[in-house]
């Protein structure tokens, strides 16, 4: 077995182990192993089911080896899952102490779904309280893999630190505001939001629903093909999941984008010389993968950002309003303040955010009408420290700052790909963003799989 199984692609494992090159038993035990040795100190999973996934991947042995079946394209692969997503027999906490000895018996949809393509679950995944902006007093943060002084990207903080560091080959992650594209810039992944309603939500402990996105964490557009080909589709647990057929995402992965119309904003405000340089560097690519390049202007964002943490608390109110306030001693003070925030909401209040979202959502449709593509940052300042970020604290400013360039698209539902770009000088990865039209998945990772064609800043890996 190859010393470096761990950073294998999720595409390239799994047709080792198709072909009997690997077995999912021997793989699941070295990544058991990585995890046992490097995640005392990074800290990525919430809980690790060694013995159930052993007996997963030896079963998947017996079925691939006498020819009986491939149950899917996961098939013998170790995948982790957001501690949000109900795994049957496993406590899922989603980051909050309440909720520590929560043993749900049924898996949530998209756990089923991974299970039935053959996935094999080593375990759940760290994240902040709630899915909201920081972790529960008591819950350690993981660190970031590349620079433990970096952010790590939140809510799905684990997932981007497990599945850069190898401790996984693919995992679920969840974007209310962009928290499947914060952790997947920081730690040097490719992150898919998909468009609202894509995939279902059946299982998986809500932030603020009609915000809640789930999507894949991956090292690759492909692999992130892959793993939404298995996610998305209709469910009859959640009537709002889409009932669009699925597309075949990975088949249609080599598109590319030639002669597409790819929009550039020129009106982009706090950017730094690194998330610029990212960018920058994405244009370059895609035309010389033969797009059209067309300077667009955004449409003012600033005011659906700050629309989107009240519009946010509401919801999250609702979530939570069986344990919230009768158990506020138990909630951080972070995720409190949100509660509190969207409990104080009145209707009048409630329906100019109601507007306000509407309107940027008709602005973004009309941009992308215009385009087949959009690249867009996901941070105007690119690779945030843990000391800056204490520094600065939560104002309107940097709620702004950091939000501007994923909440929005969040509140519209587009889905969005994230890919690393480039690195700052402290060696921290730095991405960008591909947004498509609604349920247009399939172009957007065929752009991002056409840049990595070109490029290797997704083949790097940090120095642990």
């Amino acid at each position: 077995m190859t010393p470096e199984v761990h950073y294998l692609s999720l595409s390239d494992l799994a047709n080792r182990i198709r072909n009997g090159h690997l077995s999912s038993f021997q793989v699941t035990r070295a990544v058991l192993d990585r995890i046992e040795k490097l995640d005392r100190r990074l800290k990525s999973y919430a809980a690790v089911t060694p013995d159930r996934a052993l007996s997963v991947a030896a079963q998947l042995d017996e079925e691939a080896g006498d020819g009986r079946r491939i149950r899917g394209p996961l098939h013998g692969v170790p995948i982790a899952v957001k501690d949000l997503c109900n795994t049957a027999g496993v406590a899922t906490a989603a980051g909050m102490a309440i909720h520590m000895q929560h043993m749900p018996d049924k898996d949530a949809t998209v756990v089923a779904r991974l299970k039935a393509a053959g996935a094999v679950i080593l375990g759940k995944l760290q994240m902040t309280e709630g899915a909201y902006g920081t972790h529960h007093p008591t819950v350690e943060p993981p660190k970031n893999p590349w620079n433990a002084a970096y952010w790590t990207g939140v809510s799905s903080s684990g997932s981007g630190v497990a599945t850069a560091a190898g401790l996984c080959f693919g995992s679920l992650g969840s974007d209310t505001g962009g928290s499947i594209r914060f952790p997947s810039t920081m730690n040097g992944l490719s992150g898919l939001k998909p468009t609202w309603g894509r995939v279902s939500r059946a299982g998986v402990f809500p932030l603020a629903e009609s915000l809640d996105h789930i999507g894949p964490m991956c090292r690759s557009a492909l692999d992130a093909a892959l793993m939404l080909g298995v996610i998305a589709g209709a469910d009859p647990d959640d009537p709002t999941a889409s009932h669009r057929p699925v597309p075949d995402y990975a088949g249609a992965i080599n598109a590319g984008v030639e002669g597409k119309h790819v929009g550039v904003p020129n009106n982009l405000v706090g950017m730094d010389a690194d998330s610029q340089r990212a960018l920058d560097g994405a244009v370059e690519a895609f035309m010389d993968m033969g797009a059209r390049l067309i300077e667009v202007k955004l449409p003012e964002l600033d005011e659906a950002t700050l629309a989107w943490v009240p519009l946010c608390g509401l919801e999250a109110a609702l979530a939570h309003q069986v344990t919230f306030p009768a158990r506020r001693v138990d909630y951080g003070p972070d995720l409190a303040a949100l509660l509190d925030l969207g409990r104080k909401l009145s209707g009048l209040e409630l329906g100019k955010l109601q507007l306000i979202r509407a309107r940027v959502k008709g602005q973004i449709e009309a941009l992308l009408s215009d385009v087949d593509l959009l690249l867009m940052p996901v941070m105007g300042h690119a690779a945030p420290t843990l000391a800056s970020l204490a520094a600065a604290g939560r104002t309107p400013q940097t709620t702004l700052a950091r939000l501007r360039y994923t909440a929005p698209f969040d509140m519209s539902g587009h889905p969005t790909l994230t890919l690393p770009g480039g690195m700052t000088a402290d060696g921290v990865p730095v991405g960008f963003q591909i947004v498509g039209g609604a349920f247009e998945e399939a172009a957007i990772l065929a752009a991002g799989h056409g840049y990595q064609q070109i490029t290797d800043w997704h083949l790097k890996r940090p120095p642990i």
